[in-house]
C-alpha cells in the first residue's frame, strides 16, 4: 500500500519561523523551509493506516475559532485532606481547565512528511497534549526536528508555563519505521533483531534512540512484546506477516524487548510495550478487521511474560490491543475492558505507568462504536491516553469525555488520575517547567 504525498507550496516565508504565529502556520512553514528535498512516496506502515493522513477539512484557511466555555475557568483539582505539598505535576494539574485536562488524554496522528493544516488546527483547538508522527518521512533528523520544534512552540500554557507536547512515532524496524533519511539508520525487522545477542541489540537500540532524540521524539511506540507461535507464523496478520515479533517463544521475546527498551532508556527516549495482552495468537489485524478474537490467551499464559518483565523493569507505557480475549473477558474489546486494564494489567502485573490505546480513530475493530464511545469506554476501563490516527475524531472524543465528567464523579477522578500519570511521563521526558 502506498500514500500520495501532496507537494506543499514553496511561497511561505521562512522568516515566519521567527514570529509568534499559529501552530498550523508555523508547522507548515517548518515543513516548507526545513529541508531542501521534497519527501518521496514510500510504502505505508502495516500498522499506520492511510487514513492517518486524512484529507483537508473544509474551511482550513479560516481563522482559529475562539475558545469554548470549558476553557473559561480551571476545573477543581481532586485532593485528599492529607495530601502532601504540591508536586510539579500537581501544580500543572490544578491550574488546568477541564478542556486542557481532556486534551492531555489525547494523542493525535499527524503525517511526518506533510502535516495537514486542518488537522493541526483540530489538535490546537482541543488542547491535544501528544502527537504521533505517522506515515513515512525520508526528511532525516534535522528536518524532522525543526518540524517537531514548530509543534512544541505552540503548546498550551498553564499559569504562564508551557505544557510540553509528548511526540511519538512507530520506529520498530523492518516494515514499521516511520522516520528515515539523513541521520536515521535503516532498522531491521523485529525477527532479525531477535536473532542478535542481547548486548548487540541493546547497543543498537541506544543508537536508534539517539537518532529519535535528535529529531525531537520523546516516545517510541515499540517494542512489540507479542509472542507469535512458530506454527502460526505469517498467518498472524498484525505481527507475524510483517516479521514484527522478536521470536516465537516467551524467553526470546522477553530478553529482546528488554534489551530494546534498556537501550532506549539509556539514550533518554521512552518506550511502549505493545499490544497487551498480546496479538500473537490472533489471525486478523484489528486495524483492518472487525471481531478479532484470541481464544487461547489467559491471565496466566506464558505469553504475558514479556509484559510482566518489562513492567518490572520500569516500562513507562503499555499499549492495549483492540482484540477480544475470550478467556480473560469475552464481553469487551481489551481496550474497553476493566478486567484487562484495571484488574490484570494494573492489579496483577502492577503497572503504574501510562496505559495507551492502540488506534481508536481509524481501526476497523472499533468502528461499531462512535468516537465519543471509544474515548469514554477506554478511560472508564482504566486507560489513560487515547491514540487516534484520525484527528477528525478528536472533537467528538473530547466532548464525550467532558460530558461524562459532568455526569459522573468517579469518572472525573479517573480523568485526573490519568492526566497526572501523563504529566509525570512528560516531567520525566523534560517537557514540564518545574523550576
Amino acid at each position: 500500500m502506498t500514500i500520495r504525498v501532496r507537494q506543499q507550496p514553496r511561497n511561505r516565508r521562512c522568516s515566519a519561523l521567527r514570529t509568534r504565529v499559529p501552530l498550523v502556520t508555523l508547522a507548515l512553514a517548518v515543513a516548507s523551509c526545513g529541508s531542501s528535498a521534497a519527501p518521496r512516496t514510500t510504502p505505508e506502515s502495516p500498522r499506520t493506516p492511510v487514513a492517518s493522513h486524512g484529507t483537508p477539512t473544509p474551511g482550513a484557511a479560516s481563522p482559529l475559532p475562539g475558545r469554548t466555555s470549558a476553557d473559561a475557568a480551571p476545573a477543581t483539582a481532586s485532593a485528599s485532606p492529607s495530601a502532601p505539598a504540591a508536586t510539579c505535576t500537581d501544580r500543572y494539574l490544578s491550574g488546568m481547565t477541564t478542556a486542557q485536562r481532556v486534551g492531555q488524554l489525547l494523542m493525535g496522528g499527524i503525517s511526518a512528511s506533510q502535516p495537514d493544516q486542518a488537522q493541526l488546527r483540530i489538535l490546537r483547538d482541543n488542547h491535544v497534549g501528544s502527537v504521533m508522527l505517522t506515515g513515512r518521512s525520508t526528511a532525516g533528523t534535522t528536518a524532522t526536528g525543526k518540524l517537531v520544534d514548530g509543534f512544541r512552540g505552540q503548546a498550551d500554557q498553564v499559569a504562564g508555563r508551557r505544557v510540553g507536547l509528548l511526540v511519538s512515532t512507530d520506529q520498530e524496524g523492518g516494515r514499521v519505521q516511520v522516520l528515515s533519511g539523513p541521520g536515521f539508520s535503516a532498522m531491521p525487522s523485529g525477527l532479525t533483531q531477535g536473532s542478535w545477542p542481547v548486548a548487540t541489540l541493546r547497543t543498537q537500540a541506544a543508537a536508534w534512540a539517539k537518532e529519535l532524540k535528535a529529531a525531537g521524539v520523546d516516545l517510541n511506540l515499540a517494542p512489540v512484546a507479542d509472542v507469535v507461535p512458530a506454527a502460526l507464523g505469517a498467518r498472524n496478520m498484525p505481527i507475524g506477516s510483517f516479521q514484527r515479533e522478536y521470536g516465537h517463544t516467551p524467553d526470546v521475546v522477553t530478553s529482546h524487548t528488554g534489551a530494546f527498551a534498556a537501550g532506549f532508556a539509556q539514550s533518554g527516549v521512552m518506550t511502549t510495550l505493545k499490544h497487551f495482552p498480546g496479538l500473537g495468537q490472533v489471525i486478523g489485524n484489528t486495524d483492518t478487521t472487525a471481531d478479532v478474537v484470541d481464544s487461547v490467551t489467559t491471565a496466566d499464559s506464558a505469553s504475558l511474560t514479556p509484559f510482566r518483565a518489562g513492567i518490572q523493569a520500569g516500562s513507562p507505557f503499555v499499549m492495549i490491543s483492540s482484540a477480544t480475549y475470550t478467556k480473560i473477558d469475552p464481553g469487551h474489546l481489551a481496550a474497553f475492558s476493566p478486567t484487562v486494564i484495571d484488574h490484570l494489567l494494573r492489579g496483577r502485573l502492577g503497572f503504574k505507568g501510562v496505559v495507551i490505546s492502540d488506534d481508536l480513530g481509524n481501526a476497523v475493530a472499533v468502528r461499531s462504536f462512535t468516537p465519543a464511545q471509544r474515548a469514554v469506554n477506554f478511560i472508564a476501563a482504566g486507560g489513560d491516553m487515547i491514540l487516534t490516527v484520525r484527528p477528525s475524531t478528536i472533537p467528538a472524543m473530547a466532548q464525550g469525555i467532558q460530558t461524562r465528567m459532568g455526569q459522573d464523579a468517579s469518572f472525573r477522578a479517573k480523568v485526573d488520575d490519568s492526566v497526572r500519570r501523563i504529566l509525570d511521563a512528560k516531567h520525566n521526558a523534560g517537557q514540564l517547567d518545574c523550576g
